[in-house]
């Protein structure tokens, strides 16, 4: 839009913007992404030096960690459970009867500890509560409780330091950090139960860590009132068929690759997958829903190269896939193939015009924008290819399920609250459809072209399939 028609038509909102500046903070894609930590250069950042650092330093996870044993319980009258455990002969079995025990407890063995459900294990507010600080543990049927509430030293319910564990049925309550796993590989976390203490979502502890740990499974968890399940330094981990809630981040990536997120539920977060730095991503049949507010994303990606973003439901979200300079490497690619975005603010937010990225087979409904870039421009150089869209206007006179002329949208005066984010509070206002109508009649300059679907699939697939 030329910056004559530009002026025009801010002149004609001013007085529906001025109250909006007043009395609304709508966000806009730009700001979500910036607030998120996702604008940068071209450069991929480094990790910050916030304890999140390589292996071999003094930061958190510093290669060469040992556990001492714990010298006294923290709660007395109660059995004391490291006593059972250092009695207990490596690889056996340790049955514990129902009842309360005292933590802190460090695993230093081979060992299966049983609790049936029945067994609440009670760190008295300091500190970590369980240890398991050897390889092929089991930790099965327990409930973990009442950590510390320093950040400082990351008081959690339960430390993974080893290989080949399984952490089964557990359920983490009342704990700052939930399940923090450091350079360990091929754990099986599966079936557990995961909430933080009740802090404000700033102040709460990760539901699960994951710092140079690979080849993990993470399965059918339940996550709810933590901080952030985050992923950094880890590769080829699986994140399947757990369920988040009422938390930041349900997955955050960084410098992680390799990785699989597939059959989770992702409800009321403020983000749901984001990938930082990453090669190689698989997010596949997820449901990221309300992830709302200024910020709400359902999946960001930052300098992510090499992504599958595949068969997703991706629902009432303020931004369906915000993409920040990504695909990052050459050569490399975004794959957004038969998801439906449905519901959304805007379903696709570019921060740049960048290429690289491949849209097919997707459903858009409902969106108040289907794709939007920040700073204008549009995003009709990526792919485009049989999607659905219901904004498509056209006819399907031979029958074949596929629009006879393309779907092309262009960006006229509705997109002024892309300049002026405000505005999307009266985006269907009849002040702002008249003058979306105007600027189609006789627009002051050439729309954007925003995309281009040469085989716009005429009848939704998801309603045809019932």
């Amino acid at each position: 839009m030329s910056r004559r028609g530009r002026w025009l038509l801010s002149a004609a909102a001013v007085p529906l913007l001025v109250w909006a500046a007043v009395s609304l903070a709508v966000g806009d894609p730009d700001y979500a992404l910036k607030a998120l930590g996702a604008l940068g250069g071209d450069t991929p950042a480094k990790a910050a030096d916030d304890g999140m650092g390589k292996p071999g330093g003094s930061s958190w996870g510093a290669s060469g960690e040992k556990v001492p044993l714990p010298t006294a319980p923290h709660v007395a009258g109660i059995p004391w459970l490291q006593e059972l455990v250092n009695q207990a002969p490596e690889g056996g079995v340790l049955k514990l009867a129902a009842g309360t025990y005292s933590g802190p407890v460090v695993l230093n063995k081979p060992l299966t500890i049983e609790g049936d459900g029945k067994v609440i294990i009670d760190g008295g507010g300091k500190g970590t509560v369980f240890v398991i600080d050897t390889s092929d543990a089991v930790l099965r049927g327990v409930q973990l409780t009442n950590s510390g509430s320093s950040h400082d030293s990351d008081d959690a319910c339960l430390n993974v330091r080893g290989d080949r564990n399984v952490v089964d049925r557990i359920r983490i309550t009342d704990c700052l950090f939930g399940i923090d796993l450091k350079q360990s590989n091929d754990n099986k976390i599966t079936s557990n139960y995961i909430r933080s203490k009740p802090f404000d979502l700033g102040v709460r502890g990760d539901g699960v860590r994951l710092w140079y740990s690979k080849n993990n499974l993470l399965e059918g968890n339940e996550i709810e009132d933590s901080r952030d399940m985050v992923a950094w330094y880890s590769d080829h981990n699986t994140f399947r068929n757990n369920v988040g809630r009422r938390s930041r981040y349900s997955i955050h990536f960084m410098f992680a690759h390799e990785n699989t997120v597939e059959g989770n539920r992702f409800y009321d977060n403020a983000v749901g997958v984001y990938l930082m730095y990453t090669n190689g991503a698989y997010i596949r049949n997820n449901t990221i829903s309300h992830a709302t507010g200024a910020t709400g994303m359902a999946v960001g990606l930052k300098e992510a190269s090499n992504t599958v973003i595949e068969g997703n439901e991706i629902l009432y979200c303020s931004t369906g896939i915000g993409t920040d300079l990504s695909p990052f490497e050459p050569d490399s690619k975004t794959e957004v193939r038969k998801n439906r975005f449905a519901y959304n603010g805007i379903a696709v937010s570019f921060v740049s015009d960048r290429e690289g990225s491949i849209f097919e087979s997707n459903v858009f409904e409902g969106n108040l924008a289907d794709v939007a870039v920040a700073g204008g421009g549009g995003a009709a150089h990526n792919r485009w290819h049989g999607n659905h869209w219901d904004a498509y206007q056209g006819f399907d006179r031979n029958h074949d399920g596929i629009g006879d002329t393309p779907y092309e949208d262009y960006a006229y005066a509705d997109r002024l609250w892309m300049e002026i984010p405000f505005a999307l509070f009266f985006k269907s206002a009849p002040m702002m459809e008249s003058l979306d109508f105007l600027e189609r009649l006789a627009p002051f300059s050439d729309p954007v072209l925003m995309v281009r679907d040469e085989a716009p699939v005429f009848k939704n697939p998801r309603r045809n399939a019932k």
